[in-house]
């Protein structure tokens, strides 16, 4: 659980409802992400502007990794070869080989017409096969398609306004954005990259998942 507040992760036994430890990280703690095996948990400090690589055997971090300003989610390729970090303030995803914890790509984002500082990366998801990450652009207003091979920009998908965060359906045929602007969820269809519906929500959705 990451404690924004207090700068620290706590640990808890879901079972039986205790806490087990404690984990200092760096200030404004925010996105988890946790490996495939489970054996590494990364979490991002807004602030320190940092992906922190915890043991979640020995709770204890091994590692620091530096990105850019306002890191928000981490998030590991199917594999767990590769840790994929959005940096809002950045608008960038930096990419850290999860072994040697290098960031060995840096992806930026241009939208002709767009004002670069509009361009807030926050919400990424990974298609199971590792081709295709998607990304949520914030004020932009756009979800941005990589190849997640070449980690080329290959499209920019119009959505909603302000879009947070993203969600596969299980058979990843198509990908639901939350617009925390104009109160909607667009649908894209996957395999044709367009946005075939918007749905009408409550106020200011930022989170989703899909059963």
């Amino acid at each position: 659980i990451a404690n924004e507040d207090d700068n620290m992760i706590t640990i808890t036994d879901v079972e039986k409802g205790n806490l087990i430890d404690e984990v200092p990280v760096g200030v404004e703690p925010e996105g988890m992400g946790i490996s495939p095996d489970g054996s590494v948990l990364v979490n991002t400090s807004e602030t320190t502007n940092m992906a922190h690589f915890i043991d979640t055997k020995t709770y204890e971090v091994f590692d620091n990794v530096l990105v850019d300003t306002r890191p928000r989610v981490a998030i590991f390729t199917r594999d767990g070869a590769q840790v994929w970090v959005s940096s809002e303030i950045g608008g960038t995803i930096s990419v850290i080989d999860a072994k040697s914890r290098q960031v060995i790509k840096k992806i930026g984002f241009e939208i002709s017409g767009i004002r670069s500082e509009a361009i807030q990366p926050v919400g990424i998801r990974l298609t199971s096969d590792g081709k295709i990450a998607f990304v949520a652009l914030g004020p932009a207003n756009r979800v941005a398609v990589i190849d997640a091979k070449t980690f080329e920009v290959k499209k920019y998908l119009l959505v909603g306004q302000r879009v947070w965060q993203l969600a596969l359906s299980p058979d990843e045929s198509k990908l639901f954005t939350t617009n925390g602007v104009s109160n909607d969820v667009s649908v894209i269809d996957v395999k044709k990259l367009r946005v075939v519906k918007s749905i009408s929500v409550g106020r200011f959705p930022w989170g989703i998942v899909v059963k």
